[in-house]
């Protein structure tokens, strides 16, 4: 239930840095944004690589594959987002890609919490029957 709620909160968070980055006006740098996301792809990729064969072991192992997925989601937004503010000279294709990102994380987030009470729900109630 924790990376559920840690998921929602980097959700809220991508939402904020939207925000502001719409109120400054500022153009990110986009050769930083491609190597920084080039670096961070190869290394979610390796994760999600390693998590996969155990992504249906328990909900921890579930959750934690799914923030990888994300991540690797992620990765390839923003590298895409970079492309484009190079191309553009503009901060809008950064600012569209970051609300994708949230709302991916804010679903995910959803979805891991649901999985988590269910869970909860139901182990409370085998261990009140025995």
């Amino acid at each position: 239930m924790l990376k559920g709620i840690i998921m929602a909160a980097f959700g809220v968070g991508v939402f904020v840095e939207v925000a502001f980055k719409i109120a400054r006006g500022l153009v990110p740098a986009s050769d930083v944004m491609g190597a920084v996301g080039i670096i961070a792809l190869a290394a979610n990729i390796y994760c999600l690589v390693l998590l996969t064969r155990h992504r249906a072991d328990d909900l921890n192992m579930s959750s934690a594959w799914t923030c990888s997925r994300n991540d690797v989601i992620a990765n390839i937004g923003v590298l895409g987002a970079a492309g484009a503010v190079a191309f553009t000279d503009s901060a809008w294709p950064d600012i569209v890609i970051g609300l994708g990102i949230a709302v991916l994380f804010g679903g995910s987030a959803a979805t891991v919490l649901r999985d988590a009470l269910q869970a909860r729900s139901t182990h409370r109630a085998t261990w009140r029957s025995t």
